[in-house]
């Protein structure tokens, strides 16, 4: 009697169970199909961009190295700082070469002791020549008229010979004096150059980056690591690669017949900061390397920035972002896609039924996908919530603004 019991329970709950599930159904049914907003596929000019990692350099950076070998006394600047061309920035140890300058200086007052006294013997014999001179001059006429031996003159012609020959050796000796004393000018002006040295100055105006040598320390004209580098950053170099594939794509869809006509025809270009901000001005392309890099397969591109408010640094990164403008583009928003086994699909709306269907991406820019095959302008696609569908459900069409859709599915950051 107690098994009966059972069985009887059993029954009932299955029967209610059953009229449960019918009665699911039949409110299912009772709603019909879901509603999907649906939006006619337009055609739009747009804009998307092809981005590269980029590398941010001043227009000019200089390292700083000391010219003579000597401890840091001083180091007057500090990282960071505006320096101007010829600022003193570091200050070298100077007792040896002042002493080299001054003991160059008492040679070049040496020299000039010599050059005067030099110059005096000279004067002298060049008088002796003239009064030798002078006396053959008077006794040639009274040779002539035999008042006087030929002798006289002769003796005097001979003494005439002496003191041209002694001015010519005094005046040797003042061209020796002379060089002497331009040497010893030689040797003050280098050694004066060298405590000149001492003091190491910005060869450019610009932004002083990191010390690397602090006073104590021993530098010189050879050592591998600068003491510092100046950065001129009025204007500053972007520089980004493509890989040898992606160039030749892009300077065939560049118009011009030569490379540099291609690359004044390409648009300003943005750069993307490491904050995710874009820089408020934009650059401009100018050149390429000529070969592609053996090691990496890349091709390196330089992009030219203003920087007078000095946001940028030597050393920053970011982005490239390269724009490149559709005409005409046949256009989906971007929620509309879903991928399925590698392949891109919408869901045509067809006779109320939403069909999977395949397309072809031409690229992604301003939350919409631009398509080259698989729909065309005026058809009707599901624009959102695709991910509950599948082929060829039927749905209830609810029409919807394009522009609303794009504008509520892009991002917030």
């Amino acid at each position: 009697m107690k098994n009966i019991n059972v069985m009887l329970v059993g029954a009932l709950t299955v029967a209610l169970s059953s009229c449960g599930k019918k009665d699911g159904q039949d409110a299912a049914q009772a709603q019909g199909p879901a509603s999907y907003d649906v939006v006619d596929v337009p055609t739009k000019v747009v804009t998307s961009y092809d981005e590269y990692t980029t590398n941010i350099e001043g227009v000019v950076n200089n390292e700083i190295r000391a010219k003579i070998q000597g401890y840091i006394t001083e180091v007057y600047v500090d990282e960071g700082q505006f320096v101007k061309a010829g600022q003193p920035l570091f200050k070298l140890e100077t007792n040896v070469l002042s002493q080299n300058a001054d003991a160059a200086k008492s040679g070049i007052s040496a020299a000039s002791a010599n050059v005067s006294a030099a110059i005096a013997n000279v004067n002298a014999a060049k008088a002796n020549v003239q009064a030798a001179q002078v006396e053959v001059n008077k006794l040639i006429p009274l040779v002539e008229k035999n008042i006087i031996s030929n002798v006289q003159l002769e003796t005097a012609k001979a003494k005439l010979a002496q003191a041209k020959a002694a001015q010519a050796q005094a005046q040797a000796a003042q061209a020796q004096a002379q060089a002497g004393q331009s040497q010893a000018q030689a040797n003050y002006n280098g050694a004066q150059a060298n405590v000149d040295y001492s003091v190491v100055r910005s060869p450019i105006s610009g932004v002083l980056g990191a010390i690397n040598f602090r006073q104590g320390t021993l530098v010189g004209p050879t050592d591998p690591t600068p003491m510092s580098i100046v950065s001129n950053t009025d204007r500053v170099y972007a520089y980004f690669s493509m890989n040898e594939k992606e160039y030749l794509n892009f300077i065939s869809k560049s118009e011009g017949a030569t490379l540099k006509e291609k690359l004044n025809n390409i648009p300003p270009v943005e750069l993307i900061l490491a904050n995710g901000e874009v820089y408020p001005e934009k650059g401009k392309i100018q050149t390429v390397t000529g070969q592609i890099d053996p090691v990496t397969g890349s091709i390196q591109f330089r992009v030219q920035f203003n920087n007078a408010a000095k946001v940028l640094a030597n050393g920053n990164s970011g982005k490239i972002r390269i724009p490149k403008t559709f005409v005409d583009a046949i256009v989906v928003p971007e929620a509309a896609t879903f991928e399925q086994q590698g392949m891109v699909y919408v869901y045509k709306v067809r006779n109320d039924s939403a069909i999977a269907t395949p397309i072809s991406v031409k690229a992604r820019a301003e939350n919409m996908a631009i398509i080259t095959e698989g729909i065309k302008k005026g058809d009707k696609v599901v624009a959102q919530g695709v991910g509950k569908l599948r082929d060829k459900t039927l749905i209830a069409p609810k029409p919807a603004n394009f522009e609303k859709i794009v504008e509520s599915t892009k991002p917030i950051f």
